[in-house]
């Protein structure tokens, strides 16, 4: 591919995650997050205007974990905030299939654009994975998204099939299978976080303990890394 096309891709992407980092740090505050009446305030207006404009607020969140993803952005915050907003079942269904189209993007302009620049910066401990991924792409990836990308950064795993050329029909409905255990733990999650709020007017530990929203997500949540842990082993050591 032309060096200057190149150039000019990177560098339009550089200034669109440039532009969501100062957006974030310019109308986030990160202290407030720690203050319970400023997240349950904002909690309220949330859910308030989703309420109001249930479309055109599902399509925008929709679109903006899309782009989040494709700019190399964590899935856990998105996946709380969308538990939050729209509950574990919709909720999950959202965000899964919005992380699916992000990374699908992020993988194709990854693969026709920067392949070299890929293979050149993954990790080397990757390449151990490139033959046992050729041997069926789709069964291994999704056993690699379950199993929360053998510890690999989710920006990574998105990326990373760039290596072993994998198919994007095989791509896609393996992201997408892989990634809704995790997911719909962590929308339970934040909808247990969204009653806590609604439900209490000040913070307390035992309303944590006693709030079943809250303790049964995390519960799902450790075994889903006992079982991410024994899919490691099985599959991803010493491949």
């Amino acid at each position: 591919m032309n060096r200057n096309l190149k150039f000019i891709i990177a560098s339009v992407y550089s200034l669109c995650l440039c532009a969501l980092i100062f957006v974030l740090f310019s109308y986030l505050d990160f202290k407030d997050l720690t203050s319970y009446s400023y997240l349950r305030n904002s909690g309220n207006i949330l859910i308030n205007f989703k309420n109001d404009n249930i479309i055109l607020f599902t399509l925008v969140f929709f679109l903006a974990s899309i782009l989040w993803v494709f700019l190399l952005g964590f899935g856990t915050p998105v996946a709380i905030l969308s538990g939050f907003i729209f509950g574990p079942l919709l909720g999950t269904a959202i965000s899964v299939s919005a992380f699916t189209c992000g990374a699908g993007l992020l993988y194709v302009v990854a693969k026709y654009y920067f392949k070299d620049l890929v293979a050149k910066y993954l990790p080397k401990r990757i390449e151990k994975y490139k033959n046992l991924f050729n041997k069926n792409e789709f069964f291994y990836f999704m056993i690699f998204r379950i199993s929360g990308g053998a510890g690999i950064p989710f920006a990574i795993q998105n990326i990373l099939p760039v290596i072993f050329n994998m198919k994007l029909k095989n791509y896609l409905p393996s992201t997408f299978l892989g990634l809704v255990p995790i997911i719909f733990i962590i929308n339970s999650l934040g909808s247990g976080i969204e009653q806590l709020l609604k439900n209490n007017e000040t913070f307390n530990y035992i309303s944590i303990l006693t709030e079943k929203n809250i303790y049964l997500p995390l519960i799902g949540f450790f075994i889903i890394i006992i079982i991410s842990y024994l899919i490691k082993k099985k599959y991803f050591k010493d491949n």
